[in-house]
């Protein structure tokens, strides 16, 4: 039986699991067997460029922290090693930079399931986020896209100015000066 202080401890970690999965908007479960010290700098390096939290965690604590979760299903593959992902802003991030890498390692580090607005994902699933553009790319998408839009309105009003005989950008006449005294 452990001692109180360490099954203490243990609350503890399994208390800031929970509130870390709470908090997150997307999360991916690793196996990270296999990889190289190099391998894996290089990766927590991207990772965290990229504002996602990676740890390692003992699979009975983030089994504990994720019961009674609407994404308890993880549960079903905590088994050998086991690290986690967890982003609180960017949804695409973890599935992205981890899927990359799962596809690199040929076999070495895999995928084991994910979570997103507090929802279960398979392997499937989060390999299929992982070919999303990133939020970044998302945005650029969508401002080219409303520029677009409001650069057909400029040239369409342009060519009905033009149409009606009315120059398209008139400048305003200057004022002749009168003789007149005041």
């Amino acid at each position: 039986m452990p001692s109180e202080k360490v099954l203490q401890s243990k609350k503890e970690i399994v208390a800031e699991l929970r509130s870390k999965l709470d908090s997150a908007a997307a999360g991916v479960l690793v196996d990270y067997k296999g990889i190289t010290v190099a391998d894996d700098t290089k990766l927590r390096k991207e990772l965290r460029e990229a504002g996602v939290e990676y740890k390692v965690v003992k699979n009975t604590l983030l089994r504990f922290a994720a019961q009674d979760t609407s994404f308890s299903e993880i549960c079903s593959v905590l088994d050998g090693t086991t690290a986690l992902a967890i982003s609180t802003d960017d949804v695409v991030a973890p599935a992205k930079i981890l899927g990359k890498f799962a596809e690199d390692s040929k076999g070495k580090f895999q995928i084991k399931a994910g979570f997103m607005d507090g929802k279960y994902m398979d392997v499937n699933e989060v390999m299929a986020l992982s070919k999303l553009p990133g939020k970044e790319q998302l945005l650029c998408m969508l401002l080219s896209a409303l520029n677009g839009n409001i650069r057909g309105l400029a040239v369409a009003l342009n060519a009905i100015a033009e149409k009606a005989g009315e120059p398209a950008a008139a400048e305003p006449a200057a004022e002749e000066p009168t003789n007149e005294p005041s």
